[in-house]
This record gives C-alpha cells, structure tokens and sequence, in this order.
C-alpha cells in the first residue's frame, strides 16, 4: 500500500515537528547544531505476506561530512529478512549488521530504506527490534530502534472504482465495497476515504473527519468479523455529496482504503496529524451491511496483499458553473523613509470554489508588482521573485520588484487571497505597481477553464501621491510574464504528490504545479 517514497514522507513530516520543537529555543551561536535526532518507524509482518518499508530518517542541521550507520538485524533474524532496499555504495553485510559508510553533502531527503519480509516460518506475535546507530568522527553515538512484529495475515479486498454523477449540491448513494478473500476472519477492519475539496462524505458516529493538505478525509472503524468470503458494504446512509459550489461540469476524485486493524494503527502512527485533532462524528452509526452480490486470542492482523484495497471514486459533477476571480490592489501612504504594511491580492466572487487544485477547475495566482519608489524589505512566504521569466531566489525573500504569488487553500464564494508585503518608501516618485492574475488549469489534456470575467484581473498597487507613469498599472518591470511550464519544489508539491502516491490522497494534481496558462 504505501510506497517507499511514500513511508519516507509520512515518517519524515509525522516527527520532525517534534524535532522542531526540541530546537526551538533561541540560538546562542552561530554555527549550526550538531545535535541529529533519528526516526525509524515500526513494521507490521505477515508469512506469505508482502514486504513492508523501514525508512530511516535523520533530522539535523547539518550532517556530518563522514558518518557511519550501522542497522543490527540480531533480534529479528529468526522470523524476518532484512535487506538494503536500494544498493548504496559503502554498504556491507557481516552477520547480522548492515554497515554503510555515508557522505552528509550526498545524503538528502533520507538516510537509507529498509525491505522487511517475514520468513516462511515466522510465528504470529514474534516480535524484536533493528538497531539503527550512526557514528561520527568527535560525536557521540546516536541510536533509535524500530520494531518489527509477526501479525496474523489477513487479505481485504475492494472494488476497484465507484462512479457517481450528479449535479452541485447532491446528495449520491456511496456503497463501498469490501470483501474478505483470504481464510481467516477478520477481528474488523478500518475504512479511509480521502476526496477533493468538492465532495465530501456523510457524517457517522463511528467515524472521524479531518480537512488538512486540501483534503478531505474520513475514518470509518468497525469492530465486526468478515469472514474468508464474505462480501460486504456500506449501508444506505453512506453518501457523498457534492458541494453547491463546485466546478461545473467536472470531475473530483476520492479513494476508499481499507485496512486490517494492526495496519491502520501503524499508518496512524506515522501520520502527520496528530487522532486528537480528528473530529468525531455524529448521528447514526455507518454500519457494514452483506451486500447484494455476496459471495479465540485476538491477534493483531495485517493484510498480506494491500494492493487490492482501495475503490478509487470518480464523481462526475454535471451543469454549468463557474467562477471570477478580481484582483485586489492598495493604495499605501507615508512618508519616505517609513515602512508600511501593504494588502495585496484577489477574491473570488463565485458561484464556484477555486484554487481546490482539481482537474478542470480555476487555480488563480497573481503576478505583482512592486510600485517604483518602494522597496519589499518583507514579502509573503508563497511569493518568490521573479526576473526575466523565471523565478530566483526563495519563496518570502525580500528585495525583488517582481513576484509570482500562489495561493494554497480553497476559496469559496467571497473568499480572498490576501499577500502582505511590507514596503519601505523611498520615493514618492516613479512608475506604479500592479497585480495581474494568472489562471491555470492543471488537468494536463489541453482543455481550457476560463474565468468568468477577465476584465477585472488587473488593479493598481501604488504608492499615494506618486507619478503614474509609466506602465500604467499593467504590470511590467523585471521580468515581463512567467514561463508557462516548470514546477515549484517544496512541501505542498511534494505532499500532494505523496499523498496521491499512498492512495490516501484528494491532490490530484500537486500544487504549486503550473502547467498551462489559461489566461
């Protein structure tokens, strides 16, 4: 189910919040800490199953230019095989010890991947832990553990799509499917169901909701068996309904995963949000019904084949409707020498949502221009500067008189974009500024989405009681207009394209992705 590149995003971001905190408190030097904090996350086995990942992660501020890591397989090597999931130069095997000798300036992203698999004669409950250690020339050893444990395999298996079609605001029936194909019931099982922005899923006592990464996601468990070749579905009350402002016509998207108890709680594990900040539901429980065309010692269970287990749901959004998004600009005064704190942006005036990142449907950024006369000593973090059509520098850098500016969240009806630069006047002189949206599709097969009115892309960004000269008010300066192909790197991207990856995800398309101008 959960790709490597997949484990190593989950078990990255699901702690380096903690690492963040530990390190938060005032620097008292200037050179970097030495200080390295590793995660390894946990395995869950089954004989006859499938392989799973343990990624090991190091959270520092610099590694060491030469280090060693060290993974000792001892305790686990009477019921698992433990192997290098990629061949790296510096690594070798002796016994039971994997050793790699690394290079901190080509180690990024991750430190090495793991491949566990149970042996054909792993006992259920066996249990016992790696030993993952890297050691530096003049630092202390650092250690963490990851544990691998013998379940009792099970194997789920779902349909692979449900279709619904209905216009914005409806209600559709979901029946999801899931089926029992292997030979031992199951003590219960979980369901996750991700979408878009423009469906989400009816509410259930024994389910929990969550909005987070431009997604929506449900938690749905259920403490019945399924027994080997029962074929089950959700009951009646099981819906999706299609948000009154959703793009019209279009598609949004879901999936629909489930997981065998000791499999979810390993995925919770290494999830980014924390079970607290899920919210409970209400009302009538959602309950899991025989479906039409059917066919002792509580162990935890992990399912030997999770390639089968998710429905990937396509609901087709039928009408017409769409969105206008107006650029907003400021009018900012002071004297010279000041610093003001300047507005800057668009809004949507609806009916439909945009920037929800879904084929088909608007995605709006601005191009901004900063007034002559002024200078960015502070600029938004989803602002980068541009300069003769590409983007230099970071995102939030001060200085530029360009930026390409993106806008992370859904906007529904009324709802604003909003860019806050902070500007130090230096001239009450000079040619004005501007904010000129950008539209976007991101479906890649060359369809056009078209805002509403295009006639209220562009407004002023000026300095009160400049010269307006030059341009206009149009734009222009350093850089002229953006390239229309390329890709953004950073968190958002990599997370949606992740998290489409695991099959848990509503990105469809990543963000900060601009694959066609449609304006």
């Amino acid at each position: 189910m959960l790709t490597h590149s997949t484990r190593r995003w989950l078990a990255g971001l699901g702690v380096a919040g903690a690492f963040v905190a530990a390190s938060a408190s005032p620097a008292v030097a200037e050179e970097p800490s030495n200080e390295v904090f590793l995660y390894a996350n946990n395995a869950l086995i089954a004989s006859g199953g499938e392989a799973k990942a343990v990624t090991l992660q190091a959270f520092t501020e610099a590694l060491p230019e030469n280090f060693t890591i060290t993974v000792d397989r001892a305790a686990v090597a009477d019921f698992a095989e433990v192997t290098l999931t990629d061949a790296l130069p510096g690594c070798s095997e002796a016994g039971s010890v994997i050793t790699c000798t690394l290079k901190g300036a080509d180690t990024i992203d991750y430190v090495l991947d793991l491949t566990v698999k149970a042996k054909d004669s792993a006992s259920v409950g066996k249990k016992g832990d790696l030993t993952l250690t890297l050691a530096a020339k003049d630092r202390a050893n650092v250690t963490t553990k990851s544990t691998i444990e013998v379940g009792e395999g099970v194997d789920l298996k779902a349909d692979e799509t449900l279709e619904v079609s209905g216009a914005p605001g409806s209600t559709l029936k979901a029946p999801l499917r899931v089926a029992n194909v292997g030979d031992k019931p199951t003590n219960g099982a979980v369901l996750l169901i991700t979408s878009t922005p423009g469906i989400a899923t009816s509410r259930h006592s024994n389910c929990s909701y969550l909005q987070a990464f431009g997604t929506n996601f449900a938690q749905c468990s259920y403490d019945q068996k399924i027994e080997p070749g029962a074929v089950l579905q959700l009951d009646s009350s099981s819906t999706l309904k299609i948000a009154s402002d959703a793009w019209a016509p279009g598609l949004q998207y879901g999936s629909g995963w489930w997981f065998a108890d000791g499999d979810w709680a390993e995925f919770l594990a290494d999830f980014p949000i924390p079970v607290d900040q899920w919210e409970k539901g209400t009302g009538a429980e959602l309950t899991l019904v025989p479906a039409p065309s059917a066919q002792a010692h509580r162990l935890r269970q992990t399912d030997k084949d999770s390639s089968n287990n998710a429905t990937a749901i396509l609901a087709t959004v039928t009408g017409s409707q769409g969105a206008d998004a107006a650029a907003t600009g400021a009018e900012v005064s002071g004297a010279v020498g000041k610093t003001v704190n300047a507005k800057v942006g668009f809004v949507n005036n609806g009916p439909a949502m945009i920037n929800s990142y879904s084929p088909d449907e608007l995605v709006t950024t601005a191009e901004i221009t900063i007034p002559a006369g002024a200078t960015a000593v502070k600029a938004p973090e989803e602002c980068v500067p541009v300069k003769d059509g590409e983007e230099f520098g970071g995102y939030g850098e001060p200085g530029a008189r360009l930026y390409f500016c993106e806008w992370y969240e859904t906007l529904h009806k009324g709802d604003s974009a909003v860019f806050e630069f902070g500007l130090r006047i230096d001239k009450l002189a000079g040619a004005p500024g501007a904010v000129h949206l950008r539209h976007f599709n991101l479906d890649g097969n060359g369809s056009t989405v078209a805002d509403l009115d295009s006639k209220n892309d562009t407004a002023a960004f000026v300095i009160k009681g400049a010269a307006n000269g030059g341009d206009g008010g149009t734009g222009g300066g350093d850089g002229g207009t953006l390239p229309i192909t390329g890709q953004s790197t950073g968190l958002i991207a990599g997370l949606g394209a992740l998290l489409l990856a695991a099959g848990v995800g509503g990105y469809l398309v990543a963000k900060r992705r601009r694959t066609r101008f449609v304006a």
